[in-house]
């Protein structure tokens, strides 16, 4: 009965201030079992086929889960989310705005961040606090990220899960911490990686269920995780609103394209995945990513949860045929 949901990453350490469980609605419509099942019923209740799997899912899982608040990202995110409330709302379930000002103006982030502390009752003492506790972890997952991308101790997909998490703490802080610190005690005695094709993903989760798997299967691994590497807060920074500043993701694609290119020099990369979600205005962005990026590019595009298709398959071998005669 505490816990409240929310549509993408948001100031988690208010959350956390205001003794509130956090659930990102996207780690639970994904990781629940019942993916197509939560799309089928909003399309049931109404919503069009042509609208973005990830939304559907989202309010599939808000309905079945009985959270009865949400904060919605209403800037800086799916451009369907207000829509999203308002739909919400007729359930009886309380909605609380939250907008990334598109131009990064720290003032206006602050003025969101301190209207959302308002809401939940927290002072900026108790918001720090909690970001102190929060960082502990969090330098915890970009060790799990170094040990991908230098030690070739983590797979992709390991990756993927750890810092997808910390956008909510799988709920509860203490269970993750815990769970990080025994898979760093277990991969310190690994073997390794051989270091075969090393990829970035770019772009927004994937829908899709085996990617990573798939690409370990043809000798190639993801070593930088775009998106999902932002979810944790990865530079370190103790000013919550410089924090959420440096947060690329909601922020304009050049304001991304700085970071990605970084990392794709510091990780050495060999060929970049420009994931792209089916009747996303995200998509438009792939032009840009082409135009920008020197590294040679595969867009794939996802529509509902599920495992890669025969189609899709033979792009990804053929892709990496091609980085294999360069290198």
């Amino acid at each position: 009965m505490n816990r409240t949901g929310f549509t993408t990453t948001i100031p988690l350490e208010i959350l956390i201030a205001a003794g509130r469980i956090p659930v990102d609605l996207n780690n639970l419509f994904i990781a629940g079992g019942k993916s197509l099942e939560l799309i089928e019923a909003a399309e049931a209740h109404g919503f069009p086929r042509n609208i973005c799997g990830w939304i559907k899912g989202i309010y599939g899982a808000m309905i079945e889960s009985g959270i009865r608040e949400i904060v919605a990202v209403t800037e800086g995110d799916c451009s369907n989310t207000r829509a999203l409330m308002e739909v919400l709302s007729l359930h009886g379930i309380a909605t609380v705005p939250f907008a990334y000002p598109h131009d990064r103006n720290p003032q206006a982030l602050r003025a969101e961040i301190e209207r959302m502390m308002a809401h939940f009752g927290v002072d900026w003492d108790a918001v720090n606090r909690a970001g102190e506790r929060l960082e502990k972890i969090r330098r915890k997952i970009r060790e799990i990220d170094r040990l991908t991308w230098e030690e070739g101790l983590v797979s992709g997909e390991e990756n993927h899960y750890f810092q997808v998490a910390s956008s909510d703490m799988n709920s509860c802080p203490e269970t993750f911490e815990a769970e990080i610190d025994r898979f760093l005690g277990e991969i310190s005695c690994r073997t390794p990686y051989r270091d075969g094709l090393r990829l970035a993903y770019v772009g927004v989760p994937p829908i899709i269920d085996n990617l990573y798997p798939f690409l370990e299967s043809q000798g190639a691994r993801v070593v930088f995780n775009e998106t999902q590497r932002q979810f944790s807060m990865p530079y370190g920074i103790s000013d919550l609103v410089e924090r959420y500043r440096a947060y690329t993701y909601p922020y304009d694609i050049f304001f991304r394209l700085a970071d990605i290119k970084q990392e794709l020099e510091k990780r050495r990369i060999d060929g970049v995945i420009h994931y792209v979600q089916s009747f996303c205005f995200r998509q438009i962005e792939d032009m840009v990513v082409r135009q920008q990026l020197s590294l040679p590019i595969l867009t794939l595009e996802g529509d509902k949860p599920g495992p890669l298709d025969a189609r899709t398959m033979i792009r990804i071998e053929s892709f990496l045929e091609l980085l294999g005669e360069r290198i």
